[in-house]
This record gives C-alpha cells, structure tokens and sequence, in this order.
C-alpha cells in the first residue's frame, strides 16, 4: 500500500512537472504579447499608485481633521476642567463660611438660653425684694 501511495506520488509530480514545462515553453513563444502586457502592466500599476496616493492624500487629511477636532476637544476639556476646579473652591470657600455661620447660630441660641435664664432670674429677685419692701412697710409688725 506504501509503495503504491509513493508510485502514484511520482506519477502526479511528473505530471506536475511537464504541465510546467509546457507553460514556460507557451509563455517563451508568447513573448511579444507579453511586451504588451508589460506596458499595460506598467499603466496599471502607475494608475493604481496614482489611486493610492489620492488615497493616502484623502486619508492624511481625515487625519489632519481628527487631530484638530482633538486638539479642540482637547481645549474644551480643559476649559471645563478649569471651571470645576474654581466651583470646588468657591464651594470649599462656601463651605468653610456655612460652618461658621452655623457655629454662630449654635452660639447665640446657647446666649439666648442664658439671657432667658437671668432675666427670668432677675424677675424673680425684683419680685422677691417688691414682695420684701410692701411686706416691711404694709405689715411692719410681721
């Protein structure tokens, strides 16, 4: 089975061979139409890179538009960067002022509390020594 395999294996390259040889011969004899083909290769090929270089122009440009649309993308980011940053410190400043108003506020309610307390206090004593003075002078005997 193995020899039959490497005998039709030697059959096929020697087919393969001649079917070669005989189209190098065909291409040798056909010489004159390949000059031919060489100039229109040649049209071809300069046409091509004609297209390919009107393309690689189309693209250079595309590019030239996406980096300056990068560029002001770019701007703008950093103009609302800016932006923000002065908001974080107005709020910080705001913040900071909202703190002491707020302590402040604390702070006099807590005077509030006081002032209510001695007034309430300096009622009672005024009370206190009314009461005394009408007590001496209305029942001295008491």
């Amino acid at each position: 089975m193995y020899s039959g395999n490497q005998a039709a294996w030697r059959k096929a390259n020697l087919a393969c061979k001649i079917a070669i040889d005989n189209s190098e011969k065909d291409q040798l004899l056909q010489g004159r139409d390949s000059l031919r083909q060489r100039k229109t290769t040649k049209e071809s090929l300069a046409e091509s890179a004609s297209n390919i270089t009107e393309s690689l122009m189309g693209i250079s440009r595309m590019m030239s538009q996406q980096v300056q649309q990068s560029e002001e993308t770019v701007q703008t980011l950093a103009n609302s960067s800016r932006t923000i940053l002065e908001a974080n410190e107005e709020f910080k400043s705001m913040s900071g002022t909202i703190q002491l108003g707020r302590k402040l506020i604390t702070k006099y309610n807590r005077r509030e509390l006081t002032d209510k307390l001695l007034i309430f206090l300096a009622l009672a004593l005024f009370l206190a020594t009314v009461l005394y003075i009408l007590k001496k002078r209305l029942f001295p005997f008491l």
